[in-house]
């Protein structure tokens, strides 16, 4: 185990033990109810979580955000934290999803944005490789779009950690020492990236990055990315999107799910902070759901053949 682990590993069992909200939701954790669905040739695991309405149900829109101190610069004093390279500091998630679960933020208050930090990322999946870090964009599920950060958690609580070597796929490019894949016939939309040279994955994932949409009054092309070591590489997993939220979200009475998915729901997890929903969702309502936000199978075919005209 490396030294940045160490240290988070302790300042989980600190956080537990010294403060009362954190020790509490972690300690229900540990009762929440899941079930498995299968879906094509993957597995979706489904979490009733209650804690987790908060960031399901997020008001995301300027004037909420203008009207509510910042997460991460108005933080509780029980609240401790590791300082990462000078400009991020990692944090424990005191409404998680996983047994391990960080926060990330930077230390400067600044917008969500992956593209000026994609390298910081990278780097500290190499520094934390027992964990998966994850991004969501300020569209895609950041229930503090006004701050930048990651989030982390244990490898093993992300399907898709688990199961993307098994899933088929189609081999879209390998040269200068990176791999790039995509699914097949399965949804949600995503592309695989694999490197072990970091200034290269970083230079592929911008040209990819310039490829894609960005939508009228917004500064990011909708996503969510997850990363990890694994054979002494990184592999990035990207789901690009299309709509932050599924139609099922917007419904009335019986029909209405309240899920909005972030990159835990893109790669397998998916967490319903309401017993109901958490009940009644199909194997048919998880497809319709990631169908709705991610790309069509149109727009992936045309993103693929300009990934295909790269030189």
């Amino acid at each position: 185990m490396g030294k940045l682990e160490q240290q988070v590993k302790e300042l989980l069992v600190n956080q537990k033990q010294t403060w009362e909200l954190a020790r509490d939701n972690y300690v229900a954790l540990d009762k929440i109810q899941t079930r498995r669905l299968k879906y094509t040739d993957r597995d979706v695991l489904l979490q009733f979580n209650p804690e987790r309405i908060r960031s399901s149900a997020a008001k995301v829109d300027k004037a909420s955000l203008d009207a509510r101190p910042c997460f991460f610069c108005h933080r509780p004093k029980e609240q401790q934290s590791i300082i990462y390279n000078r400009d991020f500091e990692i944090l424990v998630n005191p409404y998680p999803i996983f047994q391990e679960h960080l926060t990330i933020p930077l230390l400067r208050h600044e917008q969500q944005q992956i593209k000026p930090y994609i390298g910081d990322m990278l780097d500290i999946a190499w520094n934390l490789p027992s964990y998966a870090v994850f991004y969501n964009g300020p569209k895609c599920g950041a229930s503090a779009p006004d701050h930048m950060h990651f989030q982390a958690g244990i490898c093993s609580g992300f399907p898709i950690v688990q199961e993307w070597k098994q899933i088929e796929k189609q081999e879209l490019w390998n040269k200068n020492g990176v791999q790039l894949y995509s699914l097949k016939k399965t949804q949600p939309t995503s592309l695989f990236f694999l490197s072990n040279d970091k200034e290269k994955l970083v230079e592929f994932f911008e040209s990819i990055y310039e490829l894609l949409e960005i939508k009228e009054n917004e500064y990011e092309p909708r996503m969510n990315l997850l990363t990890w070591i694994e054979d002494n590489r990184w592999v990035i997993c990207l789901f690009p999107r299309q709509e932050s939220r599924p139609s099922c979200f917007y419904k009335e009475g019986e029909a209405n799910i309240l899920v909005s998915p972030a990159t835990v729901e893109m790669s397998g997890l998916f967490i319903f902070p309401l017993e109901k929903d958490f009940r009644k969702v199909s194997e048919i309502d998880i497809q319709t759901i990631w169908k709705e936000v991610s790309l069509s199978e149109e727009q992936l075919e045309g993103l693929i053949c300009q990934i295909k005209g790269f030189n």
